[in-house]
């Protein structure tokens, strides 16, 4: 399984695809002048057993809030492009339909119009009846427990090289002050390990508490019920699952349980009943930033929800400048 996984038409077409809108980037233009020794190079240490993950590379990234961005080695992600498409295709037969981070045919739209539709089944009409479930784990990507990580991989990894290179990968990154803890924002393989960290807690609240109306979207996710006790009961047994089982927080502060009436914030959205409008903090980011570059990448965004009145609003003022 390894050879195969890590053969050298294997090590190309993931050169292919990872090089695919970084052209113009300058580590990957330098890796390209020299990639048939860099390529051999990185598979007679894949299938020499030598491979080791190089440094990350760290710079901040602004998006509303400070984000901490640690950027690999061309050649290890190289590496984990493979690594993520072979875990993808194991995890995507065990993985829970209503989980919707980084997989394929799902998304976060999805997710959003997923809950919407709960809240329809949910609420029967009655709006005033139904209530929303809201958790957050607290500094997820930077608290995920490397040991349990892997102890989770090795349910469905039975290979024991490609288990190893798995734990490479992982140990390669350490939160500060924090030895064997936290998977780096920017790795491509850290979308699959955030989502194999919390299946355990989909199978509980799908299983053991037999919540019917979840949706989860990476640590952010919500359970909608017509009785507000039965949440609250819930809240503290994940809470206090979540904590035991996975070594994570969800503060009581980053829940809460709202009447579906009120509106539910979600992934950048408000979701109601009848209903799908942007929130006021993204609404005045997209105000604030749009352009004649990225207007259609927001009109993209606007397409997901009821925002007939902010498109004619941008569409009008950048005919108004058009004329000009």
């Amino acid at each position: 399984m390894f050879d195969e996984l890590f053969s050298l038409r294997n090590l190309l077409q993931a050169w292919r695809k990872f090089r695919s809108g970084k052209t113009r980037k300058r580590d990957v233009v330098s890796f390209e002048y020299h990639l048939e020794d860099n390529i051999f190079s990185l598979y007679e240490e894949m299938t020499g057993g030598a491979y080791k993950h190089k440094a990350y590379k760290y710079f901040p990234l602004f998006d509303n809030k400070k984000r901490d961005i640690y950027k690999a080695d061309v050649r290890d992600r190289i590496i984990h492009q493979i690594v993520y498409e072979y875990l993808l295709s194991l995890y995507e037969q065990v993985f829970i339909s209503d989980s919707y981070s980084s997989r394929e045919g799902k998304g976060h739209h999805k997710a959003v119009r997923t809950l919407q539709y709960f809240i329809k089944l949910g609420s029967g009409g009655k709006k005033d009846r139904c209530f929303v479930l809201k958790c957050d784990i607290k500094k997820y990507f930077d608290t995920i427990d490397h040991s349990i990580l892997l102890r989770l991989m090795e349910r469905e990894v039975v290979c024991p090289e490609v288990l190893s290179l798995i734990q490479e990968i992982v140990g390669s990154f350490n939160q500060k002050n924090e030895k064997e803890k936290g998977i780096p924002l920017g790795n491509i393989t850290s979308q699959i390990f955030a989502n194999v960290y919390l299946h355990p807690l989909d199978r509980y609240i799908k299983r053991e508490l037999r919540c019917r109306f979840y949706v989860r979207y990476n640590d952010d996710f919500v359970i909608v019920s017509n009785n507000q006790n039965e949440l609250e009961a819930w809240r503290e047994k994940i809470i206090d699952f979540v904590h035991r089982t996975l070594a994570l927080r969800i503060p009581v502060e980053k829940t809460s349980i709202r009447k579906v009436a009120w509106g539910i914030d979600f992934l950048g959205f408000v979701v109601l009943p009848d209903s799908v409008l942007l929130r006021n903090k993204t609404k005045g980011k997209i105000v604030g930033n749009i352009n004649e570059r990225n207007m259609n990448s927001y009109m993209g965004v606007l397409a997901h929800c009821n925002s007939y009145h902010l498109k004619q609003k941008i569409l009008s003022t950048f005919d108004d400048c058009f004329n000009i």
